[in-house]
């Protein structure tokens, strides 16, 4: 018996598109048994399977249709002039195959569709989607994101979030960015979406949630001079996270600035939010409150009145929880004091520290700079060791080179200064946004800038000499380099722009 189709279908867009689907539907089954059953296949085969064959597989199904209809047009071959519609009799053999075969064909791709569906909606919100589709663009995201306390939670959790308006709402935002790398229209380095953030409520507190506990954190700092010794420095410092005793919770400490009973708003006259010109603290159970403006940079009334104003929470401090791009100061602190670097070798803080201040314009060109520069700065001014000590030279070359390209990317303009850092107040004024000495209410009230409001220090100074606390009691600040109390009148970020030691 021969198999018999309507005579509308022999056509070559029918043909085309039922050859293109066929081929796309093929392409789909293949691919996804070697990823599924043979674990196989890189950062783009979930891109291929799950968005751009599916689109050739619709394309094709579309074209069948299409191509139908233009024939039926052309042949006129519509018995009756007065049906203008297709219509269908399942008398007619050719009818009743076509009719049997649409059936069948749509359950199959309507069923397919839905796991297809359901598997490029978890593609598009995987890890690996984010961070190694558009490599260039995102590799130092996805870099500093793999080396940061959140590496197991996946990008989404933070930047999307639950619920379908703030779903459709990236997906859009998505479909620009997609744009824009197509046609390499994008911004270098690529811009912190601040105007744009979902609130920490939503996001951060919903493993961070402000009535948990944060008990005070012990940290241990090793520091090395940039002089030829490579002098070691040490800072053991309590951060006062929160109160002293778990039973006073968030009634002080650096938390206490998101205390549910505590409410910080303020105006910044910059788009980083670098600039905090008002204050305005609301004590919720007792309904007090203070507002300061800062001496130094005032806002008045009218400006004031058309500004937004925001209310702190985690970001406003936490604002690079995750993309965290470390000044060469201190990446090069850790890596030493990690032994990746050897700190035995004279003067490689200094060295590496000059090297991270350089431009470039690749990092291959960074990585073929740094070899020969250290390479050569041996060569010339200790040529003993080059002899006794070559190999660490080497291991100092590979761990700064590592070290580096975790946290500087010249082809996307990115290093430690492109992004400013919340958290402290060495290379960036963090906590000095705020705490200046110079926001004053009406009654005289300022934001402090003491010191001793975030952290204690136990114990400070190389290891030969260092000098340590009482218990309960604190060190008064000692700068490594003696710059007498120059350090009390002004701001860490006036001499640290993260290559100071």
């Amino acid at each position: 018996m021969k198999f018999k189709l309507p005579k509308s279908v022999y056509n070559w867009i029918s043909i085309v598109g039922a050859t293109i689907a066929l081929i796309a539907f093929f392409m789909i089954i293949f691919l996804f048994s070697i990823s599924f059953f043979l674990d196989r296949g890189g950062t783009y085969l979930g891109l291929v399977i799950y968005i751009i064959l599916p689109s050739f597989l619709v394309i094709g199904l579309i074209l069948i249709p299409i191509g139908m209809l233009r024939e039926r047009s052309r042949k006129k071959d519509l018995k009756d002039s007065s049906k203008r519609l297709p219509y269908i009799d399942l008398n007619d053999v050719r009818h009743r195959n076509a009719f049997f075969i649409f059936l069948v064909g749509t359950s199959i791709f309507l069923l397919l569709s839905a796991i297809g569906s359901y598997e490029a909606f978890e593609y598009s919100e995987s890890t690996e989607f984010c961070g190694q589709v558009c490599h260039t663009v995102m590799n130092p995201e996805f870099t500093a994101y793999k080396n940061s306390p959140h590496a197991k939670v996946r990008c989404v959790d933070c930047h999307v979030g639950s619920g379908a308006d703030w779903f459709v709402r990236s997906k859009l935002s998505g479909l620009y960015q997609v744009y824009a790398v197509a046609v390499n229209n994008y911004p270098r380095p690529i811009p912190t979406p601040i105007a744009n953030l979902r609130p920490a409520q939503e996001t951060c507190e919903q493993c961070h949630w402000p009535q948990k506990f944060y008990p005070r954190k012990l940290l241990v700092h090793k520091h090395y001079l940039a002089d030829e010794e490579n002098t070691e420095w040490q800072i053991h410092m309590a951060m006062k996270v929160a109160a002293q005793t778990s039973a006073e919770g968030l009634s002080e400490g650096i938390h206490w600035h998101i205390n549910p009973e505590v409410k910080i708003e303020y105006v910044s006259s910059d788009e980083t939010n670098q600039e905090i010109a008002w204050v305005r603290y609301t004590n919720e159970r007792t309904k007090l409150s203070v507002t300061y403006i800062d001496e130094e940079n005032p806002i008045d009334e009218e400006a004031l009145s058309t500004s937004k104003i925001r209310t702190m929470d985690c970001i406003d401090c936490h604002n690079r929880p995750s993309h965290i791009y470390q000044s060469p100061a201190f990446f090069i602190d850790e890596a030493m004091a990690a032994g990746r670097i050897p700190s035995s070798l004279p003067g490689i803080k200094s060295i590496a520290v000059e090297l991270c201040d350089e431009e470039y314009s690749t990092i291959d060109e960074a990585m073929k700079t740094i070899d020969s520069t250290i390479t050569k700065y041996y060569d010339e001014n200790y040529p003993e060791l080059v002899e006794t000590s070559s190999p660490l030279i080497e291991e100092a070359i590979i761990g700064f080179q590592n070290e580096f390209s975790k946290n500087i990317f010249p082809e996307m303009k990115v290093r430690w200064d492109a992004y400013p850092n919340n958290i402290g107040h060495v290379e960036f004024q963090g906590c000095f946004r705020c705490h200046t000495d110079t926001h004053t209410s009406t009654s005289n009230r300022i934001i402090s800038k003491d010191c001793n409001l975030c952290h204690s220090i136990y114990a400070q100074g190389s290891p030969a000499t260092l000098q340590t606390a009482s218990f309960y009691e604190s060190l008064e600040f000692e700068h490594p380099v003696d710059i007498d109390e120059v350090w009390k009148d002004s701001f860490c970020t006036d001499c640290h722009t993260g290559l100071a030691p």
